[in-house]
């Protein structure tokens, strides 16, 4: 393994806003430090284990919900917006890691939900009170049909009909994710103002931008037309919601409208970068027409990676052709790995080779074109945790166990000490188990070791960052054959040809490959040939 300096200037990356090309670190505040000994992390927490992050290079850490929240869907079910959970902390808590975040030079993102709320919200305790209050409309409320059944045949996510009865009101209420997770109704003017308003509170606290959670789900058909029936597929469908097309409960052409309001509020405020979670089967569709002009989001991601069975050259360069440098198409944000979905190491490599694919997966990451997500231990190469069904906490896991992966495999504590009992994450009973098998993978056990995943992650982002052509270039070239990919990387006065070898065979590389001056290489060295889970990247 090598790596040789070569620092360019920056200039053309500093005419950039800040967050085109930026490296983001996500963080799961239960799970990543807990300053109060109670077993879930927290605000303090995080503030209190910045340095680790800003030591990364990163630009900016985006924190997953800590809002106020029965915490059924661990913070997604949000029951006040503007407010922080007590189990995380209090608002003071959040202004000094927000003060903290900016002295480390680190950006600040924050979750918003946008599509629904939990049924703890005042908001949805109002609308459920009757017909006829004031936020009769906030959510999306039906009469029974002539039998009694739902109005739609519309499918919830974690598993059954997604419609709830409500005695209250004598309807139906919409729930596209659980039953304690009303749908708001987006159509709805009022509805927006109040978002918008969440939105604007937290800008005034001092926030750099948000992430946007499920926001193809912001509205329905009006209409409540029934969903057809999805072809057939190889793919196993462990769920309702897998043997439809879901045309009428998501992605309504007027989702675009609210985002221009969005974007209109967020440019009255300086460096604001918006980037919205897009899964389903229209995803790219969606992430184009979310982000395709100065007057929406500045990015999107979806779902190609996360949960990919395999790593393969044919889906990194479908991927990246999917996002083309051309007039109107948006940038693209990219993770392998988050709270929603297995490890990606768990998935993609065999054991006796993790270690070589770790580096090489890393240094991949921050060669695409678009933003790099980083979920906090993806620097450590965690891998996934085996959690017994009688310690799940994940309702989706439960509700369809064992034919899911558990998300809480993804979401156990962060391992800060290899010899702690807890692993130094603040609790000898935290939330989850911390996972045997991640201790040797310890933050204590990587720092001050050059040859550490941990430490060639920190090189791989200041590659990144002293090469315009990775940072914020347009893919020149890409080729994908067999187990060998190309990506060429091309901005203004330099060109980079990163090549990879994804398998666990040797690939010759390509006589019209072979020139240029090496800038990087993991597991190899030859020009000619690239051993196993290998990488090189050269200057032409």
């Amino acid at each position: 393994m090598s790596i040789l300096a070569s620092l360019d200037p920056v200039s053309e990356t500093a005419l950039q806003p800040w967050w085109r090309g930026a490296v983001i670190y996500q963080i799961y505040p239960r799970s990543f430090m807990d300053a109060n000994g109670d077993g879930i992390g927290d605000l303090a927490g995080i503030t209190a284990r910045l340095d680790h992050v800003a030591r990364l290079g990163v630009d900016a850490i985006w924190i997953s919900p800590f809002f106020t929240s029965p915490m059924k869907d661990f913070g997604y079910d949000v029951a006040d917006y503007c407010n922080v959970d007590p189990i995380f902390g209090t608002l003071a808590d959040f202004d000094a890691l927000v003060a903290r975040a900016h002295a480390l030079g680190l950006r600040v993102l924050i979750d918003q939900v946008y599509s629904h709320t939990s049924d703890e919200h005042g908001w949805f305790v109002e609308s459920r009170s009757s017909r006829d209050n004031p936020k009769a409309d906030w959510y999306v409320w039906a009469d029974a049909r002539p039998d009694g059944t739902p109005p739609t045949n519309w499918q919830s996510v974690f598993g059954g009909p997604a419609w709830r009865w409500d005695a209250r009101r004598g309807q139906y209420y919409l729930h596209n994710f659980l039953a304690s997770q009303p749908q708001l109704n987006g159509h709805n003017r009022d509805v927006q103002d109040a978002l918008l308003d969440v939105a604007r509170f937290w800008l005034d606290r001092g926030v750099d931008g948000f992430r946007i959670d499920a926001l193809n789900f912001a509205m329905h058909d009006p209409l409540l037309r029934d969903n057809p029936p999805a072809p057939a597929t190889d793919r196993p469908r462990t769920r309702p919601f897998d043997f439809q097309l879901k045309r009428y409960n998501q992605s309504h052409p007027d989702i675009e409208k609210f985002i221009e309001r969005i974007r209109a509020l967020t440019d009255n405020y300086d460096g604001i970068f918006t980037v919205a979670e897009v899964g389903g089967d229209e995803a790219d569709a969606q992430m184009k027409a979310y982000t395709h002009s100065e007057t929406h989001l500045n990015s999107a991601y979806g779902f190609d990676f996360l949960y990919a069975e395999k790593l393969t050259p044919g889906l990194v360069k479908a991927a990246l052709s999917a996002w083309p440098a051309t007039p109107g198409t948006g940038w693209p944000s990219w993770a392998f790995e988050n709270h929603d979905a297995p490890r990606a190491l768990s998935r993609w490599v065999s054991p006796e080779h993790r270690d070589a694919f770790a580096r090489l997966k890393a240094l991949l990451l921050v060669c695409l074109r678009g933003n790099a997500i980083i979920y906090q231990g993806e620097e450590l190469g965690l891998d996934q945790v085996d959690i017994p069904f009688d310690q799940l906490q994940d309702p989706e896991a439960i509700a369809n166990w064992p034919l899911t992966l558990s998300r809480d495999g993804a979401r156990t504590p962060m391992p800060w000490a290899s010899h702690a009992p807890d692993a130094g994450f603040g609790s000898p009973q935290p939330w989850l188990p911390v996972g045997l098998e991640n201790l040797a993978h310890a933050v204590d056990r990587q720092e001050g070791d050059a040859q550490s995943l941990l430490a060639f992650t920190q090189r791989f982002i200041a590659l990144r960052k002293s090469h315009p052509a990775l940072a914020i270039g347009s893919v020149a070239q890409c080729r994908a054959e067999g187990s060998f990919l190309m990506i060429e990387r091309s901005a203004p006065g330099q060109t980079l040809r990163c090549l990879f070898n994804l398998g666990a065979s040797p690939v010759a590389v390509p006589d019209d490959l072979r020139q240029g001056d090496l800038i990087i290489a993991i597991n190899a060295a030859e020009a000619d040939l690239l051993p196993p889970y290998s990488a090189r990247v050269t200057r032409l």
